[in-house]
Parts: C-alpha cells; structure tokens; sequence
C-alpha cells in the first residue's frame, strides 16, 4: 500500500510521470545498467503514449486515427485527399519526345521568356547537358538540375517560385493555373493519413501499405498473419471478418483491384460486384436480389466466377433477379422472361415466360439466336491493315513497359481479362498520346516513351458511354443535328409564314415560340429544400415545350410537338421530302435505335444508347483514312441482334477509310475483328503484358490466352 501511495503521488507530481531507482535490480527497460552490487538502477513509467527514453509522446491508436475521412486521422497538409495542387511537371513538360531546343519547358516556349531560356542555354552548357536531346533521353541527374536550378541559375520550379510571389497580378494567376494540376501529396505521400497513423505497424505492414495492395494480396496477407497470444485474443474476430470480406471480393472477380482505389474510378460492373460482394458477406436469407447486367466489363472467363457468386446467392436461400443479355447468364438461369418482340414502341409485350430448357421451342428473337438459327454474320475476310501506330514503353498503371502495334484501316479489338490494362492503353495512353501530338490537350497522358506513325493520323475520337447532355433538352435528333431541317419545314410553311415565323420560334432551347413559362423543358422543377427536388409537367403548355401559338403551325397535318413525339423510323418516313433529315435518321435507324423518340430526353438514355448516338453522329459526319475511332465495350446492354447492327455500323466507318479500335469482350465482335490485341494473362499486377495478337484464328490458337480459349469455341460455332 505504501508503494501504491508513493507511485500515485509521483504520477500526480510528475505531471504523469514517475522513475523508480532500485538497488540491485535490472529491469528490461532499465536506463543504467547495474554493474556491481549496491548499484542502482532505474526504472522510468509515464501513464501516457509516450517513449520513457526519448520522451516523445505519441497519438494514442484508436479508430478514427486510421480514418483519412476523419480530421483526427486525416494528412493534415492535403486533409485527408492524398493529392495537393500544386506545380504539375506532367504540364510543365507536356510532350517529353521534344528536346530542350525545340521547346521542352512549354511555359518557356513563348517569346515573352526569351531570357529564362538564354540562362537555360547558358546553363546547360556550362553544366554540359545537351538541348538538342529529347527530354525523355537525359539522364535523371541532368534533368533534375535543369528543374531545380544551380550556379545561378533559378531552373523551372525557382522560376514558378518566383511567379507565385506576384500572384497578386490576374496574368501570373492565369499563368500559374494552366501548369498547376494534383499532385501527391509530399507530406503523406499520398497515403492521406498523419505520420502517427502512419508509423503504426501490424506484422511488418502499415495501412497505407495495405491499403496500395491489390486485394488479392491483402487477402494472402491477412490470411498469413500471424500474431502474439495477446493481440490474437484481441484482434481474431476482427481478423476473421477482413479475411471473409476479402475473399467474397476476390470470388466475384475484383480481386485486381487495391483496397485504395477511388470509388468515381470503378466501372459500373466493378462498383456492382463490389456491391454483390457486399451482399454475400451479410449473408441474409429470403432476401430478393436485382441486378442490372452485372456482366458489364466482364470477361468470359471472369463471368463463370458472376455465375457461381449468384448460384450461392440462390443456394442460401435467397431470390435473384438478373437484367442480362449475356449467353452463359442465360444458359444456367432456372427461368426466363423474354420481352419484345422489339424495342421502344415495338416492345414491352412477353413474348416467352417459363423454364429456360422451354426456350429451345419457343418464338422470338432471343430464343432464334439461342438456338443457332440466327446469328451474328462473322467476317468475310480480314481487311489488310493501311498502316501501324506503335507504342513504345507503355508503363502506366500496371502496363509493363510494353510496346503494342495497331494497325490502321481496320477493326481492331483490344481484349483481355477485367484489370489487364486495356482502358489505360486506350484511354490514357494511346487517345492522351495522340491528342496531346495534335493539339493542346491538358488531360492526363499515360506513361509512355512515344508513339511511332502518329503522323498518319489527324483526328481520333474517344467514343464512350457519357451521357450526350445533361439536361431534358438535349435529345438524340438535336445531336445529330436533325432537328435543323425539321425547324426550316416548319418555317417554310405558309401559316408560319403569315404569322413572321422563323425557324428559331420551333426551337425549345431558345425563346420564341417556346413556353417561356418552362424555358421550354416540359416541366417544372419545385424545390423541397430537405427533400430530393420534384419534377411536375408545365401547367401553362402541360408538357408540349410550345406556346400556343406555335403550336397551331402544322407540317402535313403534325405540329412540332407531335412530330418531336415519332419514332425515328417513324419520322423518316413521314420527313421523306426533308433528303437531309431523312438521311440522317436513317443512320439512327441503321445502328438499331430506330425506336427512340425524336424528342425523347438524353438524360433517359442507357450508356449504350447514348454510345450509338454518338456513332451515328460520326456516321453522318463522314470519315476518312486519317480518323481514329476508339470505342470502349460498344455492346454494353446490346442484345445480340443489336449487336449485329452495331457490328454493321462500326465496319461502315472501316469502309469509309477510317481506323476503329475496339476494347471488347463479347466473342460475337472478336470473331469479327480484322485483328485482336489480347492483353493479361491476369488482372491488376499480374496483367499489363501483351499476350497474343494476331487474326481471331491466330489468337484461338494461342495456349496461354485465356481469350484464345473462349473464341475458339465461337469460331467452331459460327
């Protein structure tokens, strides 16, 4: 008791700290070492987080310390971001095949900084660094001086230090705003916690170091770990729950992806599945499940691993409700409802309900594709390539330094498992490459050394899933820039006439003949401050977008309103006399979208409809051997006869002389293709190879391509 008294009024005295000497003893933690008998040691005790030796005091561990989303845990220099804007060499030296000569440092490559590059000069032949060598050529060392500076010399960030000391003028903020961009953060170093979180290690590992794992690994990691008799009793049903979840992640096959990833970079079938994963680990039973393609981005390969995830879904007793087009899907489902006979107008009837082994007998055109009786038409031939792009030293994300040659003048597919690099090569290297070659582009480039052949190509176009516009008022027919015709026919008659009409008062996106009441839009939107905002249709045009009075114009017996509600089909034939519109409808028509409505919102348009919108457009654009078309999973929601049109539709653009790149999975588009680039083997880490590339034959003769494999059955089958 008298020991207990002492120590609780040092602890008191000493502000939470408190030494015991001990005559004799030696303890682990000891200051001085006793060395004979009748000496004293020492024994320092502190009722805080913090080392009795150095005397540094430490955050003490607890959740919200681990949390970049919580202040307390959160880097403070980036708030928990990861990346801080600051100066973007990535801008600064936007095309790194140019030399120091020609320009390299894009800010100094204007006239009004002829001095900073006469010091450039200067310096870099006092330093002997050669300007007419490409940047990406120098050495390490040598590029680091030119961008840090030395004997006198300011170098590129002591030139945009000095910029921000002005940053009081519009011009310099200007300036400063074009080269500025997100960068990591150089305190965390992207990790977004604070360094007391990050000094914190469980078997050898830091979060932040888990976290950049793919979660593949960080399941072998977790399942591997081994603990102290002490933290295993504290931490074995937490342990026991992150290998759970993990493994359900790595069975619905994004086992690629690391833990880190930002959610607005998922695809939508990768968020699904994450979502699908999320289901599996609360293992509810009785619960109805619905799921909207979840095959989207998915290889074939990858879809057996889909398939098995819902049978267990099914097997714990639970329902599952699946929106799919995929064949496999369709082939093990227990039942199947079949709805058409088309789409749009033409559809929303049953055609077939029942057991999926009944579809064999049944009508209709999923069940005439089913069996065989239809299908999608393979290639005459391969078409010989008009020329190559090649890219050298692809590195970005998980590319492995690769170089991949594209041919021109063709249909080429880039295909692969989900996570073997294909939307990185495509999107941020070769379209980032490219369009940074043909003008100003200040999007991100993928890594890469350069782009051999680039001068074969004057124009390339990303063609993706976007919406076309963001508003009720944009529509496909305004997209395609049909509605101009109709607007003039309505203008040209006689009534419009008489009343001083033009053709902007048959426009409902400028004032006019539009409900101004609306602006033109059919509704009104009535804001309910702590709920979602309403929609209600317009009480003075009760959702026609017209005034009265332009609605009493009529061309052969419609007004504008009641033409914007035809089909395109429908208005091609009743616009036969307007030769442009019509032409342009029926290049709607011919990539399967004749259903649509001409004034039928973007904003309720699938990805996949809005994506053939946009090849319409180019379509009617026209093409040439110079133009590129890049198009990513083009077949997403596509039945397989609208596959066939789309098919039509994208070898319309090769014949017009144009250069189609295709990233794809659906083995109906690669048994088409002129030419397959097969990326992987793998996902993520283990992915970003070039596989095999070659004819479709070529590619299924290919043992280690998980591609080869599947398409070898469809060639058989064709």
């Amino acid at each position: 008791d008298r020991l207990v008294d002492s120590m609780e009024i040092a602890f008191r005295q000493g502000e939470g700290r408190a030494s015991v000497r001990v005559e004799g003893v030696v303890a682990e933690n000891a200051a001085e070492t006793a060395s004979s008998p009748g000496a004293w040691s020492e024994m320092r005790f502190d009722d805080r987080f913090r080392c009795s030796r150095c005397d540094l005091e430490l955050l003490a561990p607890e959740p919200r310390l681990f949390s970049f989303n919580n202040p307390y845990g959160a880097c403070s220099e980036c708030k928990g971001f990861g990346n801080i804007i600051e100066i973007d060499l990535a801008k600064v030296v936007p095309d790194k095949t140019v030399s120091l000569e020609d320009g390299a440092i894009e800010p100094w490559d204007k006239a009004s900084r002829g001095r900073w590059r006469k010091r450039l000069k200067d310096f870099c032949a006092a330093q002997g660094i050669a300007m007419n060598v490409p940047w990406q050529d120098l050495e390490g060392e040598q590029r680091r001086a030119v961008l840090s500076g030395g004997d006198g010399f300011a170098g590129v960030l002591g030139f945009f230090e000095r910029l921000k000391k002005k940053n009081y003028r519009l011009h310099v903020r200007v300036l400063l705003a074009r080269y500025r961009g997100y960068v990591p953060c150089t305190e965390c170093g992207g990790s977004r916690l604070r360094a007391a979180a990050r000094n914190v290690h469980v078997g050898g590992m830091t979060l932040a170091e888990v976290s950049a794992m793919s979660i593949e690994k960080a399941e072998t990691f977790f399942r591997e770990l081994e603990l102290s008799a002490g933290d295993q009793a504290v931490a074995e049903r937490l342990v026991a729950e992150i290998r759970s979840r993990l493994a359900y992640l790595v069975e619905v096959g994004v086992g690629y992806l690391t833990l880190g990833r930002l959610t607005g970079t998922l695809s939508g079938g990768e968020a699904q599945r994450i979502n699908l994963a999320t289901c599996l680990g609360s293992a509810l039973v009785g619960a109805t499940y619905v799921l909207d393609e979840p095959s989207i981005g998915l290889h074939p390969r990858d879809n057996k691993r889909l398939i098995g995830i819902l049978r267990q879904l099914c097997d714990l007793g639970n329902s599952v409700i699946v929106v799919e087009h995929d064949r496999e899907m369709i082939d093990v489902a227990d039942h199947l409802i079949d709805l058409g006979p088309g789409a749009g107008v033409h559809g929303g009837e049953i055609v077939f309900a029942g057991p999926t082994a009944d579809l064999r007998t049944a009508e209709g055109l999923t069940a005439e594709y089913m069996r065989g009786e239809r299908h999608v038409p393979q290639a005459p031939r391969v078409r010989p390539a008009a020329g190559h792009l090649q890219v050298v030293g692809a590195r970005e994300h998980n590319l492995k330094d690769v170089n991949v040659r594209i041919p021109l003048g063709v249909l080429c597919c880039v295909t692969g498992v989900s996570g073997s690099g294909k939307s990185t090569l495509i999107h941020e290297v070769l379209h980032g490459g490219l369009k940074q070659r043909l003008g100003p582009w200040k999007n991100k480039v993928g890594e890469h050394d350069r782009i051999e052949g680039s001068e074969q190509i004057d124009r390339v176009v990303l063609v993706d899933q976007s919406a076309i516009g963001r508003s009720s008022r944009s529509n496909p027919v305004t997209y395609i820039k049909a509605f101009d015709g109709v607007r003039s026919a309505f203008a040209g008659t006689r009534e419009a006439q008489a009343r001083g009409f033009a053709p902007g008062h048959f426009s409902f996106n400028v004032a006019g003949g539009r409900c101004e009441a609306c602006q033109g839009s059919g509704e009104v939107v009535v804001e309910m401050q702590f709920l979602p905002d309403v929609s209600l249709p317009c009480e003075e045009c009760e959702g026609l977008r017209y005034r009265a009075d332009t609605l009493e114009v009529e061309y052969h017996g419609k007004n504008i309103h009641e033409v914007l509600e035809l089909t395109v089909s429908e208005a091609r034939r009743f616009l036969s006399d307007i030769p442009s519109t019509a032409k342009k409808l029926q290049v709607l028509e011919d990539v399967g979208l004749g259903y649509l409505r001409l004034g039928q919102p973007s904003t309720t348009l699938s990805g996949g409809e809005a994506q053939r919108v946009k090849l319409a457009a180019h379509l009617i654009e026209g093409a040439d051997s110079k133009a590129l078309y890049l198009f990513d999973e083009p077949t997403t929601g596509l039945h397989f006869d609208d596959i066939s049109k789309l098919l039509f539709a994208l070898n319309r653009l090769v014949d017009a002389g144009a250069s189609v790149v295709v990233i794809e999975h659906n083995l109906d588009v690669l048994k088409t293709a002129d030419w397959i680039i097969d990326l992987g083997p793998e996902g993520g880490d283990d992915g970003g190879w070039v596989v095999a590339e070659g004819t479709p034959e070529e590619i299924a003769a290919t043992p280690l391509s998980h591609t080869g494999a599947y398409l070898e059955k469809a060639l058989e089958q064709a």
